[in-house]
């Protein structure tokens, strides 16, 4: 027994840790050459963004938050270090996977039997972090801006903190894209859509906008209507990305199943269209396409989910009744909007919610089917 131990411990390689060479040269060849790119880019933010920074402050004192702040400064420069990061993390993945001389080592992708990401795809999902990257400086900035009220930053602090804000969010956004999986793509959009509609409402000229609908968050001329409709034509196009990803993971083996799992894959495109439609068409302007467009979302998603247990037979029970139990609480909040005991605003923020919530979980759901612990037990 200890001489097979001996002979596996001699005949064992370990791993030499990369070299700063080597992981310029091969960025993206192991998850420890990835983790260390990363890291390399974050410093290269920090020290060329640190820079600019003390450029730009140098004579002046900086108020936290609003205009000409360091909040707005790191808010703007990160929006732009997240583009520049998240192009420099696919590039990396891709010449990783076009390199002969490639570890073996698996490194979680969006690469998926049956399913080709497009440009457009990574165009939205690039602006979805740039635009989570903005909002969250700005969040954060008023919120030290309300506990160090009166305080100002000094041009030499403010840079090195411009340069740490830039290379945080450079080191993040890269490991993001190069590690973006179905499921990390469902928690971008989730989150995406809380920060844009939190910046919408909040930056809403009209303080009693809640009193007619949550379109009405899209048809004024301030910020608030071009960050509502910028939030829904994003967050449509991450949905139908979602919709092939979660169909492409749900396990077929004859030919009514593959047309019942391309009707769901249809139906959550469809949804993800018509949900950009409402951000593209403001109900203001175009007042009949847009609510065709948002009617026919919340129709297409009773469709899909009242027919799951047909469309795709495999899909946990649990899952379907959960299904079920959201298309009843939209049908009841219809129901209480109709009779005038919720207005429509309500009405439109719990049905979104839940509909989004569906799709996350459908995407969790049948990758737990694609799982091999899930094949394992299905044989």
């Amino acid at each position: 027994m200890s001489r097979t131990a001996t002979t596996s411990s001699a005949t064992t390689k370990v791993r030499e840790p990369s070299s700063i060479l080597r992981v310029l040269r091969d960025p993206a060849a192991t998850a420890e050459s990835l983790e260390s790119s990363a890291l390399v880019l974050g410093a290269a933010l920090f020290a060329v963004g640190g820079i600019v920074a003390w450029i730009s402050f140098l004579g002046r004192d900086l108020p936290i938050a609003g205009e000409g702040s360091l909040g707005q400064f790191v808010a703007i420069g990160s929006a732009v270090v997240t583009i520049v990061a998240f192009v420099a993390g696919r590039i990396a993945l891709r010449r990783r996977t076009q390199s002969p001389a490639a570890q073996p080592e698996p490194l979680a992708g969006l690469e998926s039997p049956g399913v080709h990401i497009h440009w457009f795809d990574l165009t939205a999902i690039g602006v979805a972090h740039a635009v989570i990257a903005l909002l969250g400086w700005v969040g954060l900035s008023d919120l030290l801006e309300q506990s160090f009220q009166g305080a100002v930053v000094f041009s030499l602090p403010g840079a090195v903190l411009a340069g740490v804000g830039f290379a945080v969010t450079g080191y993040a956004v890269f490991l993001s894209s190069a590690h973006l999986t179905p499921m990390l793509l469902s928690f971008v959009l989730a989150l995406f859509l809380v920060v844009g509609a939190l910046a919408s409402m909040l930056s809403a000229s009209d303080p009693q906008w809640w009193q007619e609908n949550l379109s009405a968050l899209g048809m004024t001329d301030d910020i608030s209507s071009l960050a509502f409709n910028v939030t829904l034509i994003i967050a449509g196009a991450i949905v139908t990305t979602i919709a092939r990803y979660a169909t492409a993971s749900v396990p077929v083996t004859t030919a009514a199943e593959v047309r019942g799992r391309n009707v769901v894959r249809v139906g959550l495109i469809l949804i993800g269209i018509f949900l950009a439609c409402v951000g593209v068409f403001p109900v203001d302007r175009f007042f009949f396409v847009h609510n065709t467009v948002a009617t026919g979302m919340a129709v297409v998603f009773a469709v899909v989910v009242i027919g799951l247990r047909w469309f795709i037979p495999s899909m946990p029970r649990v899952f379907i009744l959960l299904g079920y139990v959201y298309v009843g609480v939209i049908a009841m909040l219809g129901a209480f909007f109709a009779t005038g005991y919720y207005n429509l605003t309500a009405v439109e923020l719990v049905a979104g919610v839940l509909i989004f919530s569906w799709i996350i979980v459908f995407l969790r759901s049948s990758g737990a089917m694609h799982s091999p612990r899930a094949a394992v037990a299905a044989t």
